[in-house]
């Protein structure tokens, strides 16, 4: 899955944040209001209005934001000798940039806060000789340093919270895309496993059904009695094959209380698929060895990969030929499925069907192979070396 890209978060993107900006900034110009009608100077009013509206821009611009605020501030110094109302700015400055600016830049901001910590109250100092004490002088030093630390820090830690949540908020949108990823996948995979059902019980009941008729429709008229087996045999296999549909469609439907949940054939279903085909006209010989306990996964694929090939061999090996199966052990931990005939062999390539495609997908869920291709000497192999999988491994792979 290729990388989302981060979730931008902009500082004017919640609405609140913007009203809270200037409400901040309109709170502090009062205190500009309050400085122009008391007994402060005019020159300290509008330094207090000039330091204080950049604050406006202190998420969107905080690097322009801080440069107007310390540079105002450092004109200051050559305006008057006493503190103004405006220099409460810098904290919030220091602070907005700790928090929404780049990282170098913050740093810089950080450094030229504290040297203005050291600057103001040195010239406070030099204007106000005779009627200010150094000791005071110092602690207004302290102050305005610890200030601008506080700010820092708090900035920091709200840069920090503030990633800390735009990670949460990726990580929630990857989990999603995942999980839809994950669903299609799941559902594209039962689509395919539904496809190899369906085709697998249609192919097998219509071909048994199609060489019976055909077998009847010659007979009919030269001995009614093969064509009156001939019809039951395709009586049989019709009901059989629309019981299983119903049953598959049953289990799809959910909300069906009354659905047929039989268990899907197995190894245990084989004799009854080989007799079935031998009453249908071909001529089968069977070499089932005893087999280990299954998997219902496993049993089902050797059921459907044999079923399928007898199937094949209907379609293809044409008329008298002797199709050989053949499911043993091939070791401790792997089982052997042929199917071999005699006759002709498919006319076409058989890799182009779906029952073949079927077949391999089926054996290759379980870690298996299967190879199919012209025998020597004529007819048609398929071997399929399917793995024992224990039932619980099963389950635990599902």
């Amino acid at each position: 899955m290729a990388d989302l890209p981060p979730v931008a978060r902009s500082p004017w993107a919640e609405p609140r944040s913007r009203a809270f900006d200037l409400a901040l900034t309109g709170a502090l110009l009062l205190g500009v209001v309050v400085a122009v009608v008391g007994p402060f100077s005019s020159a300290a009013a509008l330094l207090s209005l000039v330091q204080i509206l950049p604050l406006v821009l202190r998420r969107v611009r905080p690097g322009l934001s801080f440069a107007l605020v310390a540079g105002t501030m450092a004109a200051q110094v050559f305006v008057t000798d006493v503190p103004v109302w405006g220099q409460v700015a810098m904290p919030i400055a220091v602070y907005s940039m700790a928090a929404y600016a780049p990282r170098q830049q913050a740093r810089i901001a950080f450094v030229v806060a504290l040297v203005g910590g050291v600057v103001g109250p040195a010239d406070w100092y030099l204007g106000l000789q005779g009627t200010a004490s150094l000791s005071s002088i110092l602690g207004i030093f302290v102050v305005a340093e610890l200030l601008v630390v506080a700010a820092w820090a708090m900035g920091t830690l709200a840069r920090t919270r503030r990633a800390y949540v735009d990670g949460l908020i990726d990580r929630s949108r990857r989990l999603e895309v995942e999980a839809v990823q994950r669903s299609e996948l799941a559902a594209s995979d039962e689509r395919a496993r539904i496809a190899r059902e369906m085709h697998d019980v249609i192919a097998h009941g219509l071909s048994v059904i199609i060489v019976q008729a055909d077998g009847a429709r010659y007979a009919v008229t030269q001995d009614p009695r093969s064509a009156s087996r001939a019809l039951e045999t395709i009586s049989a296999t019709g009901r059989e094959s629309l019981a299983e549909m119903r049953r598959m469609l049953g289990l799809l439907r959910s909300d069906d209380a009354g659905a047929d949940t039989r268990p899907q054939p197995g190894v245990s279903d084989l004799h009854e698929l080989l007799e079935e085909s031998r009453a249908a006209g071909m001529d089968v010989v069977a070499d089932v060895g005893r087999l280990p306990p299954l998997s219902p996964g496993v049993g089902l694929t050797v059921y459907r990969v044999v079923q399928e090939a007898l199937t094949n061999a209907r379609k293809h090996a044409g008329p008298h030929a002797v199709v050989r199966v053949g499911v043993t052990p091939a070791g401790r931990d792997r089982l052997l499925v042929t199917v071999a005939d005699d006759g002709r062999g498919p006319s076409g390539e058989p890799a182009a069907g779906h029952g073949l495609v079927g077949m391999r997908e089926r054996v290759a869920v379980h870690g298996g192979r299967l190879r199919t291709g012209p025998r020597p000497g004529g007819g048609f192999l398929l071997e399929a070396e399917v793995p024992l999988t224990p039932a619980s491994s099963e389950e635990e792979r599902r």
